[in-house]
C-alpha cells in the first residue's frame, strides 16, 4: 500500500464536511441550531495551545465527539463571550 497524496483543499473540505454531518446528529436529535462551524470550533478548542493534532486524532474527535461535552463547551464559549468567527 503506497502513500496517498491528499492537497489542502480535498482535506479541508473533508473535515468539513464531518463537521457538518456532526451537526446534523446533533440537529436531528433536537439540537436544531448547531452547525459544522460550531462543531469545528468545539473539537478544536482543546488544541488552542498545543496546535492541530495529527489528521486520525481530529478525525476521531469529531466522529466521536458527544452532545454533553459539546454543550458544555456552547455554555463556557457563552460564558466566555463569542469566540466565533
Amino acid at each position: 500500500m503506497g502513500v496517498v497524496e491528499v492537497n489542502s483543499m480535498e482535506l479541508d473540505e473533508d473535515i468539513q464536511m464531518m463537521c457538518e454531518s456532526k451537526a446534523e446528529e446533533f440537529r436531528l436529535i433536537g439540537y436544531e441550531h448547531v452547525t459544522g462551524k460550531d462543531i469545528w470550533n468545539c473539537v478544536s478548542s482543546k488544541y488552542a495551545k498545543e496546535g492541530i493534532p495529527p489528521l486520525f486524532k481530529l478525525v476521531n474527535d469529531i466522529l466521536s465527539l458527544k452532545v454533553t461535552s459539546f454543550m458544555n463547551f456552547m455554555t463556557m464559549s457563552a460564558y466566555r463571550g463569542a469566540t466565533f468567527d
